[in-house]
């Protein structure tokens, strides 16, 4: 009952937090402009405004959309997100799909490296020393330094990017594995090799489920800077995803759009979160 009543009590904190966000939002951007939109500019200008529909006078305001503004844009992207007017006219969701599948193949081919090579490091001191220079040089660079390289012996966008996702996301997957693996109590260890236990059913019976926990935060965290990352290199690369999306919106000047894109990357980017927390739940044990 208190767990509820907590919770209960959290939710209402958010949304008057949220309802203030909303109210200060739309106080800062309901301010009138002054002497209308189409004040100093020249005929030129005002010309190419017409051209595009942007009509000078036809609209008052800062400039920045105000929160119904943004709300009708996502309902319009939320309503249709599959549709496919061409190259760079995509729905929202095929974007997402994009940078989703991006994200899972980078993320799985660092797990199929990371994991093998944590065990290795965590149950060898001399892998671990051996390693361990390499680890703390390559573990700083930001990963969008990789991407040049990567598009100049890669040769595809789309293959750089997910080069860019495995390579932001082995390192916290490797390290977390390396540690849960030698903070395996010496005694489960112990047994295992007085049952002279084969190694690799130690490792899988014995090991694996002591170091799963760590494992999984070490996904999790990986997971969550390769949506970081990803957002911005599709900035870079273009083409398709989320983070080309928000760069053609602003090219645009489409202010609306590229606040329901970061709102659509920070929703995702929780969701991914709470499924490795859900993950990281199920496999944690009590001693």
């Amino acid at each position: 009952m208190k767990v509820v009543g907590l919770n209960l009590r959290a939710m209402l904190v958010s949304v008057i937090l949220f309802a203030v966000f909303i109210a200060a939002w739309q106080l800062a951007t309901s301010a009138p402009s002054v002497g209308g939109s189409s004040a100093g500019m020249t005929a030129e200008e005002i010309e190419y405004a017409k051209l595009m529909g942007k009509a000078p006078g036809a609209e008052k305001t800062t400039g920045f959309p105000q929160p119904l503004e943004v709300a009708r844009a996502s309902w319009g992207h939320l309503s249709d997100p599959f549709y496919d007017r061409g190259p760079n006219d995509k729905g929202i969701g095929i974007q997402l799909g994009h940078s989703l599948a991006r994200v899972a193949a980078g993320f799985l081919l660092a797990m199929a490296v990371a994991i093998p090579l944590g065990f290795l490091i965590g149950m060898s001191p001399l892998m671990r020393k051996a390693f361990d220079p390499f680890v703390q040089v390559l573990k700083p660079i930001s990963p969008l330094a990789w991407m040049p390289l990567a598009l100049y012996t890669l040769k595809d966008s789309n293959v750089s990017g997910i080069f860019v996702i495995f390579i932001c996301s082995i390192w916290p997957m490797m390290i977390n594995t390396a540690f849960g693996v030698s903070a395996v109590k010496r005694e489960w260890l112990n047994v295992a090799s007085t049952l002279e236990v084969n190694p690799v059913r130690k490792a899988l019976r014995v090991i694996l489920p002591a170091a799963a926990p760590t494992i999984l935060t070490g996904m999790r965290i990986s997971m969550g800077i390769a949506w970081l990352v990803i957002v911005a290199a599709e900035m870079l690369v273009g083409g398709t995803g989320i983070g080309y999306f928000v760069w053609n919106e602003w090219n645009n000047l489409s202010l609306s759009n590229v606040i329901f894109a970061v709102l659509v990357i920070g929703v995702v980017g929780m969701l991914l979160d709470l499924m490795f927390a859900q993950l990281q739940k199920a496999v944690t044990y009590v001693e």
